[in-house]
This record gives structure tokens, C-alpha cells and sequence, in this order.
């Protein structure tokens, strides 16, 4: 048969899921020999990839290719998520789309030419249909981790794993060797967010339905801001308030909800405050009050015993799919990037999103200098100080906090030696990264704990003071009532089919809006799945709109 005719059939079934990569195959060679196409015994054509000898090695078994397909799939085990390594004849990847356990697969190959000769060899045409199939040819390292940030949802696709066409894997060593660490590197952000959502998944939801009535009034727009100091926790604040306090100009202070208690008790009251934690602890962090011009800004999904402090909170967007959802379809709420995980970047983020051009750093130790913990007057040394007795005293009340976690020595031969968790570390590389990309300058003071390396800007890059870019900081008109929008979210999830089969099938058949409902509910299913293993999707689906269901009657009545 014409080989033109089996590459525009398969192009038009590649189309329908990935219009961009049938568009660079389109412009591909299928004449350069990449592969030569050899009839094996069960009377089906194989591939065979061609070396720079002229040699042929034959990508499937030259007996019975597809049951040589079907016997690779069976090594593996419950796994939802699957990435193979090379297209090849497909054999392989029929067998795994015909697993029930099969949510996700992708295939990844290079040398568009060659993939091009594959598509004008025979009919892939069914593996193109299938909504849970992805081909990524020649991707970039970017685009292979967004592509895998994207679409792997452990909540529903369970385990990964990875399968390669072990001839196709061989030639193509070097590239299929970086994407493999790409590959893991990515699994592993997916599989530490999943696990923040299985704790959290279910007090975020709760919150954020329990604030919206609160979120519903009115807040002032704020006029830009051109300098601004942000206050951690670290020990190093009580050394560096009295430079703050001595500074001509005052900058807008931003403090983070934990340094808030430090700072009021020095005298310094902040302009603003922010929160992002879930969890009711947080509550504890303004035991002191919240003076009377101080601002509070707050993730949505933050207790709303923390909102109640505040006559008029200023509500942000954490990145949560129910805020997005709601800023989409009730009110458009402005969105902080938190992806830092701690509030110190979140306070960043509302800095940069006001404008400021200059933004210094006060007690972002980022570690436990000389094994102190937090700043003077915070909530935890304040607890420590109010539970020691002459049984537990406050030093190995100390003690037991800072060693709950793995911790490494640094500068140990030295007085300014410090010790670091894997969790502050990562937090602060995040914020580095950060301070790289954005418009504004960032300093930090003088302090005892790890350095943070603040590499210029994008702001210093492009020009000296150029300023930050200024957004209105206030939420848009709300559509509705926050009651009404609520009774609408609950219908809409009453509404969602039943799941049957593969998810992806289920949602190729849902509506935009429903698309994301569904996704609004997926951080509450992660949680509801840490506490029951065992059930499969369509009974955590069932199990978490009914919890959901529930927790939005208790605000709607």
C-alpha cells in the first residue's frame, strides 16, 4: 500500500489530541532510511533500525511481535502512569493500553525523521485515538517535565513506571538516558506534591468554602508600593529590628505570620501580614492581635479563625484548582505565587506583585544559627517559655523541637556555625530561584544564618532602576452571592457522571466547566485515598463528593 497513505491517516488521527506535533511530522522526511520494515513469522511487518554500518537490528521479536508486546507489559505491575521509550512497531503499547490499570501513557522517542518513517510504514491509528495516549518526539527537557507536571495525577493514575524498547533504548543511549533523569526529577516534584495534598487536601477544602462568605465583601485597592522590607523568623531579626527601626525611610514591612509576635514586641508594627498555612497553629501567630492598620493578606484556603482577625482581609489565590476555579467563574481574586512552600516567598511574591522596586530580607536564616530556632517573642519560643517546668526544662524543650528532623552541621569549625533541614534548604533554593526572575532588587541583612545567594535579578539584568510592574492588588466584581456560587459548585458536583473505565476517557466526554470541577476535587481525593489505600477511583470519586457535598451544605444553611 502507498506509504503517503498510511502517514496521512496517521497524521489525522495524531491530530485530534496534538495538532502541533502533526504539524512539525508534516514537514519531516520519511526517505532518509531510517528504518528498514522486515515480515516476521506471525506475518506482520516490524521495524528494524538501520546503523551507520548499514546494519539492521530488528526493534520487535521476528517471531510474534505482538505477543512479545503483551509478555513486556506483563512485567509490570499495578502501575497507572506509564512512559515507554520508543514508538517502534507499537506492539508494546497496544499491550498497555489494553491494561485496565493503564490511565496515562506516554511515548517518547527522537529523530522526527525516523518517527515519520514509522508513521508511513503501517496504521497507528488506535493508539492515536486513545485520549490517554501522548507521543513527544524530540522534546525538550522543559517540555518533558511540564508535559509529566501536567498530566501525572497519582491520585488517579497510582504508581509510575518506565518502559523501554530496549533495542530502540540502546541506540539512542545519551538522549534517553538525560530524559530518564528528567523523568525522575519530575516524579519526584509530582510525588511531593501529591503527599502535601493527601494532609492537607481535605482543610484546604473546608477552608476555602468557609471563607468564601468572608471573601465576598469589599477591600480597598492598594496604590503601589516602591520599597519593602520582609520579616521571617529567623534568629537573626532580634539583631536587625533596631536597623529597620533606625531606617530614614521607612519601607512598606511585610511580615511573615510567624515573625509577627517578634516584631510587636520590639515596638515595630508591620503594614501588612501574610498567611498561608492551612493549618489552625497558624491561629497562634496573632495571639498578640493584629494592630489596627496592619493588613492581612491570606491564601483562601487558610483557616478561617485566622480571616476572623482581620474586619477586612485581603484574599489571594495559592494556586489551589478550587480558588482558580472560583476567581474564573464568581470572582477574579488576585493569584500569589506560593510554589516556595513557605511563607517568606509568599511574601515575596505580594511584594513583587505590588510594585516595589527594592526588597530587603530580615530574618531569613533559612537554618537554626547556633541551634536557635525562631526569633525572640515568636509563638514557639513564647509555648517553650510558658511549658517548661524543673522536669522539662526550656533547653531541652529546645532541644527536642530542633532535633525532631535530620539536621547537618555547617561551619562547624567556625562561631557563625548553623545547622540546615533538607525542608529549609529547599526553601531556600526556592527563593533564590525566585529573586532571578523577578523585576525588583532583593538584598538581604547582615545575618547568622545560611547565605542566601542573591544572584541579580531580572530587574538588574534589563536596567538599573527600572522599577517593579505594578498590578492592582483587589478582587473583581463577584458574579453572585458567595451562597448562590457555593449552591451552584455543589449542583455542578452532584452533577459529575459516574467514573467508568480509564479517567482520561471519562473526561474526554465532560464539558469545560465539568473538566474543572472534577479538578477542584482532586486534592480532597488525594487525601481521602492516603486514608483508604484500598479503594479504587470510581469509589474515591463517589467518597469525595460526598465529603465535599456535605462541607458545602454546613456553609450554604
Amino acid at each position: 500500500m502507498d506509504k503517503s497513505f498510511f502517514f496521512e491517516r496517521n497524521l489525522l488521527a495524531l491530530s485530534r489530541f496534538d495538532p502541533p506535533l502533526c504539524s512539525r511530522l508534516s514537514g519531516a522526511e520519511t526517505t532518509r532510511g531510517k528504518y528498514k520494515f522486515i515480515d516476521s513469522r506471525s506475518g506482520v511487518s516490524i521495524p528494524a533500525l538501520v546503523d551507520s554500518s548499514g546494519a539492521a537490528h530488528p526493534l520487535h521479536s521476528l517471531v510474534d511481535p505482538r505477543k512479545e508486546g503483551k509478555r513486556l507489559v506483563s512485567t509490570l505491575g499495578n502501575e497507572g502512569f506509564l512512559i515507554i521509550f520508543g514508538l517502534g512497531g507499537a506492539f508494546h503499547v497496544e499491550a498497555a493500553l489494553e491494561r485496565p490499570e493503564t490511565e496515562e501513557l506516554t511515548v517518547i522517542d527522537f529523530d522526527i525523521h525516523g518517527v515519520a518513517e514509522l508513521l508511513s510504514s503501517q496504521e497507528y491509528i488506535s493508539i492515536f485515538n486513545d485520549p490517554r495516549f501522548r507521543l513527544l518526539v524530540d522534546p525538550s527537557w522543559e517540555a518533558l517535565e511540564k508535559h509529566i507536571l501536567d498530566r501525572y495525577k497519582p491520585g488517579i493514575c497510582g504508581g509510575f513506571a518506565l518502559l523501554p524498547l530496549r533495542t530502540r533504548a540502546d541506540f539512542g543511549r545519551p538522549l534517553f538516558t538525560e530524559a530518564g533523569e528528567v523523568i525522575k526529577s519530575a516524579i519526584d516534584a509530582v510525588s511531593a506534591d501529591y503527599s502535601v495534598q493527601a494532609h492537607f487536601g481535605k482543610r484546604w477544602f473546608s477552608n476555602i468554602v468557609r471563607n468564601l462568605p468572608l471573601a465576598e465583601q469589599s477591600t480597598p485597592a492598594l496604590p503601589p508600593i516602591r520599597s519593602a522590607a520582609i520579616c521571617a523568623a529567623g534568629p537573626s531579626l532580634d539583631a536587625q529590628i533596631p536597623l529597620l527601626l533606625e531606617k530614614k525611610e521607612r519601607p512598606f514591612i511585610i511580615a511573615a505570620d510567624t515573625s509577627l509576635p517578634s516584631l510587636l514586641s520590639a515596638g515595630l508594627e508591620p503594614d501588612a501580614v501574610v498567611s498561608i498555612d492551612c493549618q489552625h497553629i497558624s491561629y497562634y501567630h496573632f495571639m498578640a492581635g493584629l494592630p489596627e492598620h496592619t493588613l492581612l493578606f491570606l491564601d483562601l484556603a487558610s483557616p478561617p479563625l485566622v480571616a476572623s482577625r482581620s474586619i477586612r482581609p485581603y484574599f489571594f489565590s495559592g494556586g489551589h484548582p478550587l480558588t482558580r476555579y472560583l476567581s474564573r467563574y464568581w470572582r477574579p481574586i488576585p493569584e500569589l505565587d506560593t510554589s516556595g512552600a513557605n511563607v517568606s516567598y509568599a511574601a515575596l511574591s505580594l511584594a513583587e506583585y505590588l510594585g516595589a522596586r527594592s526588597i530587603e530580607l530580615y530574618g531569613a536564616d533559612f537554618s537554626y544559627p547556633l541551634g536557635i530556632t525562631y526569633a525572640r517573642g515568636s509563638y514557639i519560643r513564647t509555648l517553650f517559655e510558658n511549658r517548661q517546668t524543673r522536669c522539662a526544662s526550656l533547653e531541652a524543650l529546645h532541644s527536642a523541637f530542633l532535633y525532631r528532623t535530620p539536621l547537618s552541621k555547617q561551619n562547624p569549625e567556625k562561631k557563625s556555625w548553623y545547622y540546615e533541614t533538607k525542608a529549609l534548604t529547599m526553601y531556600r533554593q526556592r527563593l533564590e530561584e525566585k529573586v532571578r526572575n523577578i523585576t525588583a532588587k532583593v538584598y538581604s541583612a547582615p545575618g547568622m544564618g545560611a547565605p542566601i545567594s542573591l544572584k541579580p535579578g531580572l530587574g538588574e539584568r534589563i536596567a538599573g532602576d527600572i522599577g517593579g510592574v505594578y498590578r492592582l492588588f483587589s478582587s473583581g466584581k463577584a458574579a453572585m452571592g458567595a451562597r448562590e456560587f457555593l449552591t451552584r459548585y455543589q449542583t455542578g458536583i452532584s452533577a459529575l457522571p459516574v467514573i467508568q473505565g480509564p479517567v482520561q476517557n471519562y473526561l474526554a466526554v465532560l464539558t469545560q466547566e465539568e473538566n474543572i470541577i472534577f479538578t477542584t476535587l482532586l486534592p480532597t481525593a488525594a487525601a481521602l485515598k492516603k486514608r483508604s489505600p484500598d479503594l479504587n477511583t470510581p469509589a474515591v470519586f463517589n467518597a469525595v463528593k460526598e465529603y465535599c457535598i456535605g462541607e458545602l451544605n454546613k456553609v450554604i444553611k
